[in-house]
């Protein structure tokens, strides 16, 4: 399957008998993305486990579109408008497709170690949240009845997987705001650092979070370097603000959970900017913050949260894992589960290039195809390297995938290494084949 990143299942088994082997694999009933994963899980502990420092446990749902005739083997995400009829009324189009919430573990410096927990799941049926709210309070309704306690099987898996908890710190984003999740780090003695998306009962139970932290003194004026929707890098100032405080649940779940002390940073731009959205996040976390460096530093770990949208960018725009024309939700999880490990392989690479440009090549290498490397882009006379990095070999990929290393230019992204990995891919396939041949 690594032939070719991205194509179809004939394309990457090249002939009809191997086609007809995946195929077998995908749908056989014994075959679950538990099983594809285990090995995956099992070494990304092990990373884990040679690395010092707090890590980062990324959190966020991503959707896969499917179109097909009928919805019922692959499973309903939403149905969308698509205008009006002659009588009036709605013309609704059911969109298939499957979720997926997957946790990914990194490094404080960005460096994805690996997933620690991934959950799939279809609807048979779909009900937007704003109708059930005419008929149901929310917040009455238990967590393992909500397609939501999934933020909490994951942070368990995770805890139970890595063996460390306390220096985990779960993060996520306004989706993640859950009272419940709070109480299961808390249980499990980890950390989690989460975007605010409910203005909270907080301090002796008569005020919000919003109203605690609008008369809280700004303690901290950050400097970000910010990034519009063209691309363009500016510089900003964020106003930052901490306060420790005694959150409390839903009304009605008071008597389920207890309140909880825990600090509330806000970081607020501040002048209004233009082209993009303005700063204004607020965090919660169990994590003591004692001092603005403390603060500042866990504003730098929550913007790490866009690596797992990353991710899912890679799982989808480069193995294509929404192009795969399988029948049924289980074979299309089993290939996503397949293709998690190789956009997390495409991801490693590309972080290795800039978090850990000295290491060995042999690190993320076989010696082979840094030969092949070395035959495909010859060093000029008089430039021999007596030690050649990993950063040196990361970058001959890259430039296989259409980087071109110029001087100014950037480190290579995730796009040109996947088009590299492939292209090297294929190309010691050819060298193998050719030794082959001579060899007879």
């Amino acid at each position: 399957m690594q032939v070719k990143v991205g194509q179809t299942i004939p394309l990457a088994c090249q002939d009809w008998a191997n086609t007809k082997a995946a195929y077998r694999f995908l749908s056989n009933g014994k075959v679950n993305e538990a099983a594809i994963l285990a090995g995956h899980f099992q070494a990304t502990g092990d990373r884990v486990a040679a690395t010092t420092g707090p890590v980062l446990v990324l959190h966020d749902t991503t959707e896969f579109t499917y179109s097909r005739e009928s919805h019922e083997a692959v499973g309903i995400l939403k149905t969308s408008f698509g205008g009006w009829r002659k009588d009036g009324r709605p013309r609704l189009h059911t969109i298939c497709g499957i979720l997926m919430h997957s946790t990914l573990a990194v490094t404080v410096e960005g460096l994805p170690l690996g997933l620690t927990a991934v959950k799939f799941w279809t609807r048979h049926k779909f009900k937007g949240t704003n109708a059930l709210k005419r008929t149901v309070n929310p917040t009455r309704v238990p967590i393992e009845e909500k397609e939501s306690v999934r933020w909490l099987e994951n942070l368990k898996r995770t805890t139970e997987l890595l063996d460390d908890a306390e220096r985990c710190v779960h993060i996520g984003d306004r989706e993640s705001d859950i009272f419940e999740l709070f109480c299961t780090a808390e249980e499990n003695r980890t950390r989690f650092l989460v975007r605010i998306c409910v203005d909270r009962l907080a301090g002796d139970g008569r005020g919000t979070i919003s109203a605690a932290m609008k008369n809280s003194k700004v303690k901290a004026i950050h400097r970000v370097e910010v990034r519009d929707a063209k691309g363009t890098v500016s510089e900003t100032s964020v106003a930052v603000r901490y306060q420790r405080l005694q959150v409390h649940p839903p009304i009605g779940k008071q008597k389920k959970y207890p309140s909880l002390p825990l600090t509330v940073i806000y970081a607020q731009e501040r002048s209004k900017p233009r082209g993009r959205d303005k700063i204004d996040w607020k965090l919660i976390t169990n994590l003591p913050v004692r001092s603005r460096q403390e603060a500042v530093e866990k504003l730098r770990w929550y913007a790490m949260r866009w690596k797992i949208e990353t991710f899912h960018k890679i799982l989808k725009s480069g193995c294509k894992a929404e192009d795969s024309r399988l029948r049924t939700a289980q074979r299309i999880v089993n290939l996503i589960a397949i293709l998690c490990i190789l956009a997390w392989r495409v991801y490693w690479l590309t972080m290795m290039n800039r978090v850990a440009p000295s290491g060995s090549p042999l690190a993320a290498l076989t010696s082979l195809e840094t030969r092949i490397l070395d035959r495909l882009f010859k060093e000029k006379p008089g430039n021999h390297r007596a030690k050649p990095t990993l950063s040196f070999y990361l970058t001959k990929i890259a430039r296989l995938g259409g980087y071109l290393a110029r001087t100014k230019d950037p480190p290579p992204g995730n796009i040109v290494m996947w088009r590299g990995m492939s292209r090297l891919t294929d190309i010691e396939l050819g060298f193998l084949l050719g030794a082959d041949l001579v060899g007879n």
